[in-house]
């Protein structure tokens, strides 16, 4: 059920009538494109934004808050890798009640002023930073589709039907949705990070893993993890004995 939109606060110099409905900016938004971010520091995927108005006076500005967050319910799994998605929701036969939304990242952005229309690009980061929760399910969709969910808040700064300067918030269900084909995160990583599945250890256990990576003389983690792995795997049979 969609929520009434929110009336546009009175003016702050003296109490006024609150602008009806018609009077107060309607934004929807879409998803146009999403496309890499060339030459960027960090892999960065553009999500360029269409933004529309009606209703209300022309837009000054948008104070813009954006949840993304993927629709796991949403995607279609015939070719994932099963036992990665397990990691995450269990076995198939729970799916229907276990794919929950992945919240991805939130942004904050301003949006310039416009009349009826505008466009504005969403950089979002695709770093080591992110949960292995995502990179967990991006790696099991291989080249799917993932299904994203864009849910919006903030406020809108706009004409009044007086001249004067208004605002508004932008109704809790104000949202947009989107496909991200997996293939995509996947080759942008790839390209700064390399081949790979993420790993996230604390402070202690990465000290401790550099400390045996020097005194080893080790060239980087993937063969200090390795070497670690190759020790204990000739240690099992001792042990078990």
């Amino acid at each position: 059920m969609s929520a009434p939109a929110r009336a546009a606060a009175p003016h702050p110099g003296g109490p006024g009538p609150v602008a009806s409905r018609t009077d107060i900016p309607r934004l929807s938004f879409a998803v146009s494109s999403v496309r890499p971010l060339e030459h960027a520091a960090v892999p960065t995927l553009v999500f360029r934004l269409a933004v529309t108005r009606s209703g209300g006076g022309p837009v000054r500005s948008v104070l813009l808050t954006t949840a993304i967050r993927i629709d796991a319910a949403r995607a279609a799994y015939e070719h994932a890798d099963v036992p990665a998605l397990a990691e995450l929701f269990g076995q198939p036969e729970q799916w229907a009640t276990s794919l929950r939304p992945l919240a991805w990242t939130r942004l904050t952005t301003v949006v310039p002023p416009f009349d009826t229309h505008t466009s504005i690009d969403l950089e979002v980061p695709c770093t080591g930073d992110c949960e292995r929760a995502l990179h967990t399910y991006f790696r099991a969709l291989r080249s799917a589709d993932v299904p994203l969910e864009l849910l919006f808040n903030g406020t809108v700064f706009h004409t009044a039907v007086d001249g004067r300067l208004s605002t508004a918030q932008l109704p809790w269900d104000t949202e947009t949705a989107c496909r991200l084909p997996a293939a995509h995160w996947r080759e942008l990583t790839a390209r700064y990070f390399g081949p790979g599945s993420w790993v996230r250890l604390s402070s202690e256990t990465g000290d401790r893993l550099g400390a045996y990576r020097t005194v080893h003389g080790l060239v980087d983690a993937d063969r200090t993890v390795a070497a670690l792995l190759d020790l204990a795997e000739r240690a099992e049979p001792a042990g078990a004995a």
